[in-house]
């Protein structure tokens, strides 16, 4: 009986240590890295809270880097500066999706498959090509961000990868964090820390570690600016859900963030919204990464 009594509490104790050692092993915390089955890296996103949009003072501020007028006056959609909370933490890739991973959604002959595609997106690939595009893009460099693409071409190589695009509060969320700085690594502009201001074209993805943002989410300011899922309306931060927001149910621009090569301080923002390009579009400067739950 003594024996038995041992044995019994010996397991107990060796359970208890191995769920302790389990939990550890398991456990996430902000920035963690994972690489996913298409060699993607992705970095983890706990859930949390954060001030979305610019204040009346930080707006005050940014307007004195003296921003162009196409992207002035963009900023009133910046308000009202409000706390949002995420309920439910995500994966977001570390870096753009490069040239190299697109090609491969291309090469698998996933790119023509009906399942990935929505049912607009779908229709918008009837009648378009791939090498369509509306300025010169290089798409030989596997390193570099994939540019000059679509709303839908970017929202079909997420589900291929068995992800999404990331709603806008996720992206500002993963650029801002908890502490929601105006940029991804705080408050005050480091020009080293971005590839933007007046430059010709993207670079290598995550050339600028010192630019990253508190999950270690690279080029989240600058290099190339990003499709979230987002809809954008007029208005919409005055009746947003504080909880999970995910932007209007139809329109007909879809939300950018971040800031690219040829732009400026202003744009790199993380609050600032670029929104007057339909899913159809595609330029020398948009690009994307995805998320995953």
């Amino acid at each position: 009986m003594g024996i038995f009594r041992c044995l019994v509490l010996n397991t107990t104790m060796l359970m208890a240590v191995l769920t302790c050692f389990a939990s550890q092993a398991f456990a996430k915390n902000a920035g963690d890295v994972r690489q996913d089955k298409f060699g993607v890296m992705q970095t983890y996103v706990p859930a949390g809270c954060f001030v979305m949009g610019a204040s009346d003072e930080q707006i005050t501020q940014a307007m004195r880097s003296n921003p162009p007028e196409w992207a002035a006056k963009e900023i009133k959609y910046e308000q009202p500066q409000h706390k949002i909370c995420l309920s439910q933490a995500y994966w977001i890739d570390q870096t753009e999706v490069t040239n190299a991973s697109f090609a491969l959604f291309v090469s698998a002959d996933a790119y023509t498959e009906r399942k990935y595609w929505s049912a607009d997106g779908w229709k918008w690939l009837q009648g378009e090509y791939i090498d369509i595009l509306p300025y010169e893009c290089i798409e030989i460099i596997a390193d570099h961000p994939r540019v000059c693409i679509t709303w839908y071409e970017a929202e079909a190589y997420a589900k291929w990868r068995g992800g999404r695009l990331p709603s806008e509060a996720e992206w500002e969320y993963a650029a801002r964090g908890p502490q929601s700085y105006i940029y991804p690594w705080g408050d005050d502009w480091i020009a080293d820390n971005a590839h933007v201001l007046g430059l010709e074209h993207p670079m290598k993805v995550g050339t600028l570690p010192q630019g990253k943002s508190w999950v270690s989410a690279y080029d989240m300011a600058g290099n190339a600016m990003e499709w979230v899922a987002d809809w954008q309306t007029d208005g919409y931060y005055t009746n947003s859900p504080l909880d999970d927001p995910k932007g209007a149910v139809t329109g007909i621009f879809k939300t950018q963030k971040g800031g690219w090569w040829g732009s400026n301080i202003f744009v790199s923002r993380a609050a600032y919204k670029y929104y007057n390009d339909p899913p159809h579009y595609q330029d020398h400067h948009i690009g994307f990464r995805i998320v995953s739950d």
